[in-house]
C-alpha cells in the first residue's frame, strides 16, 4: 500500500511540475537603437519594443526572455533557432521576407539624414553627392544610402551609436538612419547633432519568426491587435516616443 501512495505522490508532483511550466518565448534583439531597445544605466534592457514584446509574452501566458545580439547575425540566430522571434526595429522588406515570417506591420517610419547642428550644406538626399555618409550595416537606412546617387563612400558601422559617434567627430559628412532613433539621438545630444529634411522613405517595423510556426505567428498577430485596440499600444507610444517617460 505504501508504494502506491508514494507512487500515486509522485505522479501528482510531476503533473504539478508540467502544469505549472510555461514555454518561454525567447527573443532575439540588438539593444543599441534607442528608443526602441537599449541596455539603462542598470544594465537593463528597455524601450518601446522592450516593452512591447513583454506585454505580448504576458497576454500568451509566456514568460519572456531577451537575448541581445548582434544586428548583422540577428537574422541567422533566429535561423538557428537560438531564439523564437524577432523584435528591433526591424524593417519588413522583400529580402527579409524570403528568409522569414513578419507579423503584421507594429510600427510605420521612414529614413532621414542627421547632420553635425553647424552644418548646413546638407538639406536632401540630393545634396549628399560626394559626401561620405555613415550607417548601420545591414540596416535600411544601410540600404537606402546605397541608392542616393554620387555619395563618395558609405561607412557601415555595427551599431547606430558608432555611427553617430563618427560623424559628431567629422569621420562622416552624414547618417542615414530611421526617424525616432535620429531624433532620440538629437535630444540626447542638443547643439550637437540635427535632423535635416523629412523621411524620404516609408518603412514598416515587424516581429520576425521562423517560416511555418503559423499558430505562433497567429497569435502575435491576435495579441498585436488586442494591444492596439484596447489603448496599450497609445500608452507604451507615449511613454517611449513622445517623451512621456
Amino acid at each position: 500500500m505504501q508504494r502506491i501512495v508514494t507512487a500515486c505522490l509522485l505522479a501528482l508532483l510531476v503533473f504539478a511540475s508540467a502544469a505549472g511550466a510555461q514555454e518561454v518565448l525567447r527573443v532575439g534583439t540588438n539593444a543599441a537603437y534607442a528608443p526602441f531597445e537599449f541596455v539603462d544605466e542598470n544594465g537593463e534592457l528597455q524601450g518601446f519594443d522592450m516593452d512591447l514584446i513583454r506585454e505580448v509574452g504576458r497576454r500568451l501566458g509566456m514568460p519572456v526572455e531577451i537575448i541581445n545580439t548582434a544586428w548583422e547575425g540577428i537574422i541567422p540566430g533566429l535561423l538557428a533557432g537560438h531564439y523564437d522571434v524577432i523584435i528591433s526595429a526591424m524593417t519588413i522588406t522583400d529580402e527579409r521576407a524570403a528568409a522569414v515570417d513578419f507579423t503584421d506591420p507594429y510600427f510605420a517610419t521612414g529614413q532621414v539624414i542627421m547632420v553635425r547642428a553647424d552644418d548646413d550644406r546638407i538639406q536632401q538626399p540630393a545634396d549628399l553627392a560626394g559626401k561620405v555618409i555613415g550607417v548601420q550595416i545591414g540596416t535600411t537606412g544601410h540600404f537606402a544610402a546605397e541608392k542616393i546617387e554620387g555619395v563618395l563612400r558609405i561607412d557601415a558601422y555595427p551599431t547606430a551609436p558608432e555611427a553617430f559617434l563618427a560623424l559628431r567627430l567629422g569621420r562622416a559628412d552624414a547618417v542615414v538612419v530611421d526617424e525616432l532613433v535620429a531624433i532620440q539621438e538629437q535630444q540626447a545630444n542638443p547643439g550637437v547633432l540635427k535632423v535635416v529634411g523629412t523621411p524620404f522613405t516609408v518603412e514598416y517595423y515587424g516581429i520576425a519568426l521562423r517560416k511555418g510556426n503559423e499558430t505562433l505567428l497567429r497569435q502575435l498577430n491576435r495579441t498585436l491587435a488586442q494591444i492596439k485596440a484596447d489603448g496599450t499600444y497609445d500608452e507604451l507610444y507615449d511613454k517611449w516616443l513622445l517623451g512621456g517617460q
